[in-house]
């Protein structure tokens, strides 16, 4: 049996190393924290560090339960993420489907007014937003710390794409059958781009779920807030046992890493364009 060249197969090992490393270098963080939160002895900034629990036990992750409402802030960061998800699906899908199938004046200029807001930080939009939520009192209440973010040039630009590549011969067909621009666009349209619909709700879950600056500046009822807000708690609750914040740090890391293992072949199938 002949093998192949030298060369190449060092190609292969060295890419498969940089790959390792990529991956120890991505999953460190979480591996430290949760041996942080299962240890229950030992130095936790000891030098070398321990890279395996001492002393093992779920205790850390009992106390956070004790000490703060998770079950509420869990139920919280559940809502806020699916009616988020809902809203940015139907509104950036309605918005991204003119934009690739209508003809009209002045859809260039719309589409990159719609980019533009791609080169400003989030951050930047927090003082009107929160002057707006303001006048529309809807401070302290989930609508607030949804609305703002309902519609994104991402997900537009995303679901543009999307729209773009489904065969305009088959949109032609059912124009020519009699259907209408919403039939088109609900029994057509949207279920042949379902992988990109689900990679934008998978991505928008994830964001809303982390989101920290903009539901603390909407919310002040701590038995409202999601939990990346109200599991800070621990920080003051608990200022020196920082294996119970990081039990709570990975209790809220989990929900989003179950959801994508579970998720990911929907996931890579809209990043890849695929379209059935």
């Amino acid at each position: 049996m002949k093998l192949p060249p030298l060369r190449p197969r060092l190609a292969v090992v060295a890419h498969y190393l940089l790959l390792c490393a990529l991956a120890l270098v991505c999953v460190f963080p979480f591996w430290w924290t949760l041996v942080t939160a299962l240890s229950t002895e030992g130095n936790i900034f000891a030098y070398p560090p321990t890279f395996w629990p001492r002393a093992p036990s779920l205790e850390n992750f009992a106390e956070v339960f004790r000490a703060i409402p998770m079950l509420s802030f869990y139920r919280n960061s559940i809502l806020i993420a699916l009616c988020t998800v809902f809203w940015k699906l139907l509104l950036c899908s309605m918005a991204a489907y003119p934009l690739a199938r209508l003809h009209f004046r002045g859809r260039k200029l719309v589409f990159g007014l719609i980019l533009a807001t791609l080169v400003l930080p989030s951050e930047v939009n927090f003082l009107v937003n929160f002057i707006t939520v303001t006048q529309l009192s809807l401070v302290d209440t989930y609508t607030g710390v949804v609305l703002p973010n309902v519609v994104t040039a991402v997900a537009i630009l995303l679901l543009k794409q999307a729209f773009e590549e489904v065969p305009q011969d088959l949109v032609d067909a059912a124009r020519v059958d009699g259907a209408s621009e919403w039939t088109i666009f609900s029994k057509i349209m949207l279920p042949l781009i379902a992988p990109w619909l689900a990679t934008v709700g998978i991505l928008t879950a994830v964001e809303s779920w982390n989101e920290y600056i903009w539901p603390a500046i909407v919310m002040s009822k701590p038995d409202e807030f999601p939990l990346s807000v109200g599991v800070l708690y621990l920080r003051g609750t608990f200022g020196s046992s920082t294996r119970v914040v990081a039990a709570g740090t990975i209790l809220t890391i989990l929900p989003t890493l179950a959801a994508f293992l579970f998720t990911q072949r929907f996931f890579m199938r809209g990043m890849d364009g695929a379209v059935k």
